[in-house]
């Protein structure tokens, strides 16, 4: 197992590696969908299988035998449900912090504007609408997260709501809000359900995030390993719906550490 730290050159390298011991089948979350396909064609050239989970392959040059992951779009859908549920009649103006490298990040994207586009276009006349007013590239990481949403707030000093499409960038997003003085003004939703996340919104500071299942990722890929081997014909794509995960979710956690508890050390 290896990470690629987001780096495209390196994922290329570790793939490549992999064809050299002539692994059984190679097993990848992409970091660019489309850059990853020259090496995916030498894994096939080479008679390997490969694998995609989380983040898809959408190149035309390559063959992957099958596709697991978050039902992305969906999980976009569920945050903007729960960002209509936090502005309440109010609307308001929203930013979004995206990653678009990444073709999960797009489909999230994608599933909020649907459901705050439809939301908008529903309304009584008069009734405040939901306005999506910046897209920023926050890069998937804390330190952009803050960056952008510092922007964010610079720009649109009356935003109420940010819509990060993954926990590290939510956390950002948060610790910019924190700075500014504007955790009660702006409504945070993230994504993912990694621990600290988690927390954040057990602490009030995340309002949701559509939580997604890595365990049950890691035993769909084995098992389509598995068939695959056996001879087995595999749908092009097989979706996890994530579940939307608010502080009622968090509060009832056993998995969580106490509030106030440290953080274990590295």
């Amino acid at each position: 197992v290896v990470s690629a730290d987001k780096d495209v050159a390196k994922q290329g390298n570790q793939v490549k590696d992999f064809i050299v011991r002539k692994v059984s089948a190679i097993v990848l979350s992409p970091c660019d969908s489309k850059a990853i396909g020259p090496v995916i064609a030498e894994a096939n050239a080479a008679g390997i299988p490969v694998f995609t989970v989380d983040i898809p392959y959408r190149g035309s040059d390559a063959k992957v035998v099958t596709q697991i992951a978050t039902d992305n779009f969906g999980g976009g859908k569920e945050a903007a449900t729960a960002m209509i549920e936090a502005l309440g009649a109010g609307g308001g103006k929203v930013a979004i912090l995206h990653f678009k490298q990444a073709e999960s990040c797009l489909l999230r994207v994608g599933g909020f504007r649907e459901v705050i586009d439809a939301h908008n276009a529903a309304l009584p006349a008069g009734h405040a609408a939901i306005e999506i007013v910046a897209e920023l590239e926050a890069g998937g990481a804390r330190d952009s997260g803050y960056k952008a949403a510092e922007d964010a707030l610079q720009a649109h000093g009356d935003l109420r709501g940010i819509f990060a499409i993954n926990d590290p960038s939510a956390l950002g997003a948060v610790g910019a809000l924190e700075k500014a003085g504007k955790t009660a003004q702006v409504t945070v939703v993230g994504f993912d359900g990694q621990p600290e996340g988690k927390e954040a919104i057990r602490d009030g500071k995340i309002y949701a995030d559509p939580i997604q299942f890595p365990v049950k990722m890691g035993e769909q890929i084995v098992d389509a390993i598995v068939r695959h081997s056996k001879g087995e014909e595999l749908p092009p794509e097989m979706f996890i719906p994530t579940s939307l995960y608010r502080k009622a979710d968090a509060l009832n956690d056993p998995d969580l550490r106490p509030a106030g508890e440290p953080a274990p050390a590295n």
